[in-house]
């Protein structure tokens, strides 16, 4: 966990001490239980403003082609486009899935971090993610309720809750940060707004 926050303060140009993720105990814990810590206003605006004008030109060209390619300027990073008003907001049919196997092991394996490179509302096309889903065991009775509660019904909300997950949503403001631990279950989402979700996402194996 460290080493991925002293890699994202450099990425950022900030230092540890300046951020203080790395000292704060709480933020561990709840990235251990949770499986995701949000970073508001984590890269400064202003060091954004140049990428942002260089990527959304990029962008135009991309969704003229193949959505989805990593930008050959920036060869660490994929960047998370979707296009807008994708039609009507939904949970159902989603692409839900994990980028790391949970294994037998309990420590993270891997964090992914998740940039907004501007502003991204609610429903607007932002990352989901199942917050606390890598604490349930693969193959176990919990983990067959999970997939059945994501496969829709009235009653999701509620059989997400009673399993301990939570939907995460990670809308927010230009600059945000969201590191999630890979075995966390996420998915794209449908962008119901006139604006291109613009992210970027970048992956840490340890």
């Amino acid at each position: 966990m460290c080493h991925g926050c002293a890699i994202l303060c450099r990425l950022a140009g900030r230092s540890r001490r300046k951020t203080g993720i790395c000292v704060k105990r709480t933020n561990t814990e709840f990235f251990r239980a949770e499986g995701y810590l949000r970073l508001p206003g984590f890269v400064p605006k202003a060091r954004w403003a140049g990428l942002r004008k260089k990527i959304l030109e990029e962008a135009t060209t991309l969704l003229a082609s193949h959505v989805g390619r990593t930008i050959r300027k920036l060869p660490t990073f994929q960047l998370l486009l979707s296009p807008p008003q994708q039609g009507e907001w939904s949970l159902d049919g989603l692409n839900w899935h994990v980028d790391l196997g949970k294994g037998s092991h309990e420590r993270t394996p891997g964090v992914q971090a998740f940039f907004l490179l501007d502003d991204v509302a609610p429903r607007g096309g932002a990352t989901l993610a199942l917050a606390g889903s890598h604490r349930i065991p693969s193959g176990s009775r919990e983990s067959s309720a999970l997939r059945s509660a994501l496969r829709g019904g009235e009653s999701r909300q509620r059989e997400l809750e009673e399993l301990g997950v939570s939907l995460l949503e990670m809308s927010g403001r230009m600059g945000d940060v969201f590191l999630m631990d890979m075995r966390v279950l996420h998915t794209p989402s449908i962008n119901t707004t006139k604006n291109l979700r613009l992210m970027a996402t970048c992956r840490f194996l340890f």
